[in-house]
């Protein structure tokens, strides 16, 4: 009975102070050009020790969201200015889910781009190997658990990926691959929708279909339609 307990797992002292850092920066309380006290002084503010604050400095300095200068300290930065992908998880956890309304239609515009451009790129340089990975993923998806959202949005996720892998360019796959949390993000909640479930799947097989024949104009057009789909159903669902 014992070995069924799992363990009590609580957030680490750096991911509290991060999370601290980001609402303060992100809520204006602490306002773009802002000084920060000296870590030490953090420290006794937060009760962490030192250390856990200059992790947790470090880490949000890579986000973008502060500057850490040498004989200056720690600066706020105006992150729509310096931040990174990276801040877009911590912008969607800051709004309880959701984006602010013009960083999502920049962010499905930029999908729009780059996926079709990996629909047209996939279709010349798919692999053997890859169309069995795709076939894999088809069969998976007739048979998942429809209330499963968690797996189809790892699912849609696996495939989407997939066609940027099989692109053969190095940089598409890692870039998506930067966007997953707030890719899942949006798409969690898109396919609370049961009924869109089935559709992306018959999307996705007619993206097979096209990737196997080769055919880059068919393969654009599918993940256009599949796209535009996602799109109105996904801003249909935030609108309520």
């Amino acid at each position: 009975m014992l070995d069924m307990i799992k363990p009590v797992r609580t957030e680490s002292l750096k991911a509290v102070c991060i999370r601290r850092f980001e609402e303060l920066i992100l809520s204006g309380k602490l306002p773009v050009g802002k000084k920060l006290p000296p870590e030490r002084e953090l420290a006794v503010q937060l009760g962490v020790s030192r250390p856990v604050v200059h992790e947790a400095l470090v880490e949000i300095a890579a986000k973008g969201l502060v500057s850490m200068i040498p004989r200056i300290g720690t600066v706020v930065n105006d992150y729509r200015r310096e931040g990174s992908v990276a801040i877009l998880t911590s912008l969607i956890s800051y709004h309880n889910g959701m984006l602010d309304p013009k960083l999502l239609e920049s962010l499905l515009a930029m999908r729009m781009l780059m996926e079709k451009e990996n629909a047209k790129l996939a279709a010349s340089n798919r692999t053997s190997e890859q169309m069995l990975q795709f076939k894999k993923i088809i069969k998976q998806e007739e048979e998942v658990d429809h209330k499963n959202i968690a797996q189809i949005t790892e699912i849609d996720f696996d495939f989407h990926h997939l066609v940027a892998m099989a692109t053969d360019n190095l940089s598409y796959p890692m870039l998506l691959n930067s966007f997953r949390p707030v890719y899942t993000s949006m798409s969690g909640q898109f396919f609370q929708d049961p009924d869109v479930i089935p559709e992306v799947f018959s999307f996705h097989k007619e993206m097979v279909d096209a990737l196997e024949k080769k055919d880059g104009v068919k393969s654009v057009d599918v993940m256009h339609r599949m796209l535009i789909h996602g799109e109105e159903r996904l801003r249909e669902i935030i609108s309520k």
